[in-house]
């Protein structure tokens, strides 16, 4: 586990010609399974799990999660039990290499309709999952809940805190609320969403109402953020050649690996709001939330060169 992640300096012509100083959060670093933000969500997960004397999670997540990947390593490494509830009856766990790694790690995979899967936000299947696993904390997917967020405060504890702007790739919020929760008054969040038609804002402000903020500081935070929400190349998973051009080219620049499905739509979201918004003379913090394996999973797929 490598820990504080490294910040490296960065240089890239679209900053250097704007007297702009560009450093990326290495979260990708932390670790070889529990890498990027997934380990800042399951951590405190991880603790409140045995503080309540817990004999494992249980978790939830798709054929090739990493959140269920980063869980099952997490739980073995912490000597706690896992089970991941998989969307889709039709698989198993040869499905694919994710699910493989994940039993091999002992995680006990349950494998449910879609249609069940849908219910997982759900209060009485929630409850229902109590009373079927009572020895097991329910963790949402992707560690969305208030231990997550807690832990994604840490990503900026581990920095000088003095940027101008953060920018960060946005699945289901809890590592931009973390994240807002901790940069002073005057630096500005740019969340990138990678889900077409997500409401960042709205799905940001439950997540903190759910977690007992009063609606005043509710308001205060929002006025540090910045949602860039036309950076999805098409949804979720979905990436297009002109994205993976791009991504090759920072490669280049930077050696900087990225995934097509958070972080290479975030850097690029990134560039693009500089020259846009004319930003000159500024310090920027760019957070890698990982999914390395991802990227490397589409790179032998289209034969492109990003991480």
């Amino acid at each position: 586990m490598q820990l504080p992640s490294p910040i490296e300096k960065t240089h890239l012509r679209t900053c250097n010609n704007r007297d702009v100083k560009l450093f990326v959060k290495r979260d990708d670093l932390i670790h070889e399974l529990i890498s990027g933000n997934k380990w800042r969500k399951l951590k405190y997960n991880v603790k409140q799990c045995r503080a309540m004397k817990y004999e494992g999670i249980l978790t939830f997540g798709g054929a090739y999660s990493n959140h269920l990947l980063a869980t099952a390593a997490a739980c073995k490494q912490e000597g706690i039990k896992s089970i991941g509830l998989v969307r889709g009856d039709e698989l198993h766990s040869e499905s694919n290499q994710m699910l493989k790694q994940c039993a091999e790690l002992g995680m006990l995979l349950e494998f449910i309709s879609r249609e069940e899967y849908a219910l997982r936000h759900e209060k009485e299947y929630h409850e229902e999952l109590v009373l079927k696993f009572p020895s097991k904390m329910v963790v949402p997917e992707g560690g969305a809940n208030y231990y997550g967020m807690i832990g994604c405060q840490e990503i900026m504890a581990e920095t000088d805190n003095d940027f101008d702007f953060v920018f960060v790739a946005q699945g289901t919020t809890t590592t931009s609320c973390g994240i807002l929760l901790s940069i002073p008054e005057r630096t500005k969040l740019v969340a990138v969403p990678v889900l077409k038609g997500f409401d960042a804002e709205g799905e940001m402000r439950r997540m903190f109402n759910y977690s007992g903020f009063p609606s005043e500081i509710i308001e205060d935070l929002m006025v540090q953020l910045t949602i860039v929400s036309d950076h999805h190349f098409g949804g979720y998973a979905k990436y297009n050649d002109e994205l993976l051009d791009r991504m090759e080219q920072i490669f280049d620049e930077t050696s900087i690996p990225l995934d097509p499905i958070y972080t290479g739509k975030a850097f690029v979201a990134m560039l693009d709001y500089i020259e846009t918004n004319n930003v000159r003379d500024a310090k920027i913090l760019f957070v890698h939330t990982g999914g390395i394996a991802g990227g490397k999973a589409i790179e032998k797929e289209t034969g492109r060169r990003f991480s």
